[in-house]
């Protein structure tokens, strides 16, 4: 390989790069936006369950 040859793969591995960086940045976001709704899914599911016993309660006084 000469020294274009290496110049080329240099510039294909920088843009891999980059878009690996932008890919996970993205992937990020993503997963912040799904957190927030399981986290909402959740919170909304402890305030009607809160006056209920739970499994772990109805074993327990089983």
């Amino acid at each position: 390989m000469g020294v274009e040859g290496a110049g080329e793969a240099a510039t294909r591995s920088g843009a891999t790069i980059k878009a690996a960086i932008i890919y996970q940045h993205s992937g990020l976001e993503r997963h912040q936006e799904v957190a927030g709704g399981l986290d909402e899914l959740v919170r909304g599911a402890r305030a009607k369950a809160k006056d209920k016993p739970s499994g772990a309660d109805l074993v327990r006084d089983a």
